[in-house]
């Protein structure tokens, strides 16, 4: 492996590691010496890379030198954390289950008119369009007056106990042909 270290520079290292200096002395040491730029971390590697073992040195740190055996984890299931929730955040209210309410429906048959066949007084109530490709069609039977769809339809779509309050007005449709 090639390193950019010279000899002399190798053996001044091995010089001041044996005397007991700080790889940052060492390092300020060997650059003023030689006139050279090696770092802290430089010296550092230098003596790994050459197996100097820190052991060697008097006051030397067990940190850098030798390596620690690996602390053996402790064998226990983490305890789950007390949840604490600020003041400021609102509250989640736990929700009962609901029965699904019955649904209403009326006995009418509807005839299945296609938009273009509605005449003005038939019921406008949609059946179909739930499959994919599957045409929408309207009831087509007569009316409630002042609104869209039959006495049947119109009794569906609304709240039983509310009354109404304003009838709907009267829709125009116009079919314009497309080029």
């Amino acid at each position: 492996m090639q390193s950019s270290w010279k000899a002399k520079h190798t053996k001044a290292l091995r010089e001041y590691l044996a005397k007991g200096l700080s790889f940052s002395e060492i390092a300020a040491a060997i650059n003023a010496r030689f006139n050279t730029a090696y770092s802290r971390n430089a010296t550092i590697g230098r003596a790994k890379r050459l197996g100097l073992a820190a052991a060697a040195r008097p006051g030397a740190s067990p940190r850098i030198f030798p390596k620690r055996p690996p602390k053996a984890r402790k064998s226990r299931l983490p305890q789950p954390a007390e949840r604490h929730i600020p003041d400021f955040m609102p509250r989640i209210p736990a929700f009962k289950p609901e029965e699904i309410p019955k649904l209403r429906c009326i006995e009418i048959v509807p005839r299945h008119l296609t938009l273009v066949d509605l005449e003005p007084g038939d019921c406008r109530y949609p059946h179909g369009g739930d499959e994919e490709g599957e045409a929408i069609t309207f009831c087509g039977h007569p009316r409630q007056e002042g609104f869209s769809y039959c006495t049947p339809h119109l009794q569906l779509t609304r709240h039983p106990d509310i009354a109404q309050e304003r009838p709907a007005g009267t829709v125009v449709l116009r079919l314009v042909e497309v080029a």
